[in-house]
C-alpha cells in the first residue's frame, strides 16, 4: 500500500483534523527533500512544521531541546549533556520527575545524523514511525484495530506520559502502537488542543493497522446502534 492511500484511509476512517506525519532516521537527506532552516524550541516542534512540508533536520537542530535528543538517540557534545542534567535537575527538584527515573526513560537505539519529517502521503523513504494526534475516541479504534487493547495480547497497550517523545521509542521497540497523555512541554510548543493526544505506530505497522480499521470502525459503529437502541428502550 502506498503512502498517500494509507493517509487518506487513515485520515478518512479515524475522521482526522490533522496530517498523520512520519520520520525517518537519515545521516543525510533524500535526494529533492530540503534541510530545514533556522531553529526550533523543541523537538516535538518539527512535528508540526511537517504537517505541511517535507525536511530534513540535523541532529544539532535538536539540542536546544536535550530530552527530546536524548530520546531520539542522538550523540550529544558535552556542552548539551551538561544542560541536560542540569535540566533534569531542575524538574527532580520542581517534583515533575522522580529520582533515577531519567534513566529509564527509552531511547531510539540506532544513531544518525539527522531525521527526515514530513507528511505521511507525501513522504519519500520508508516511515521508521508515524505519529498521529488523536482524540480518545480516535485512540480506542487505533488500539482495537492494532490488536493492543486485546485481552489475549501479551503485549497490551502502552499509554505513556512524560516525555511525550518518548512514545517513539516505545512503539518502535514493541513493534507496536504507543500512545502518550503527552507532557506539559509537547502541550506548550505544538500547542496542540487538550483534548488531543499523540499516538505513534511502527512504520512496518501502518499497512496492516490501515487495512484493519475499516472493520473495526464498522463493528463499532454497529456496537453504537444496538447500545443506542437498549438506551432507548430503557427510557
Amino acid at each position: 500500500m502506498q503512502v498517500r492511500e494509507m493517509a487518506t484511509k487513515l485520515t478518512a476512517t479515524l475522521g482526522l483534523d490533522t496530517k498523520p506525519i512520519a520520520l525517518a532516521l537519515a545521516d543525510a537527506p533524500p535526494a529533492v527533500v530540503r534541510t530545514f532552516e533556522g531553529s526550533v524550541p523543541s523537538a516535538c516542534t518539527f512535528w508540526r512544521r511537517a504537517e505541511s512540508a517535507v525536511f530534513y533536520a540535523t541532529a544539532a537542530q535538536h539540542f536546544r531541546c536535550p530530552v527530546g535528543a536524548m530520546v531520539m538517540g542522538f550523540e550529544m557534545p558535552d556542552a548539551v549533556k551538561s544542560e541536560l542534567m542540569g535540566l533534569v535537575g531542575v524538574m527532580v527538584d520542581g517534583g515533575y520527575l522522580e529520582a533515577g527515573e531519567a534513566s529509564r526513560i527509552p531511547t531510539l537505539p540506532r544513531k544518525s545524523a539527522g531525521v527526515v519529517y514530513g507528511p505521511l502521503q507525501d513522504f519519500p523513504i520508508e516511515p521508521d514511525a508515524v505519529l498521529l494526534w488523536v482524540t480518545p475516541r480516535q485512540t480506542m479504534l487505533m488500539s482495537e484495530a492494532s490488536g493492543a487493547s486485546h485481552w489475549t495480547n501479551s503485549a497490551p497497550a502502552a499509554t505513556l506520559g512524560r516525555p511525550a517523545c518518548a512514545a517513539i521509542p516505545s512503539a518502535v521497540a514493541r513493534g507496536a502502537m504507543a500512545a502518550s497523555h503527552g507532557c506539559i512541554g509537547m502541550r506548550t510548543y505544538t500547542e496542540i488542543a487538550d483534548d488531543h493526544m499523540l499516538a505513534v505506530v511502527p512504520g512496518g505497522a501502518v499497512s496492516l493497522l490501515v487495512a484493519t480499521l475499516s472493520r473495526v470502525a464498522t463493528a463499532n459503529q454497529a456496537m453504537a446502534e444496538f447500545y443506542e437502541a437498549r438506551k432507548a428502550g430503557a427510557v
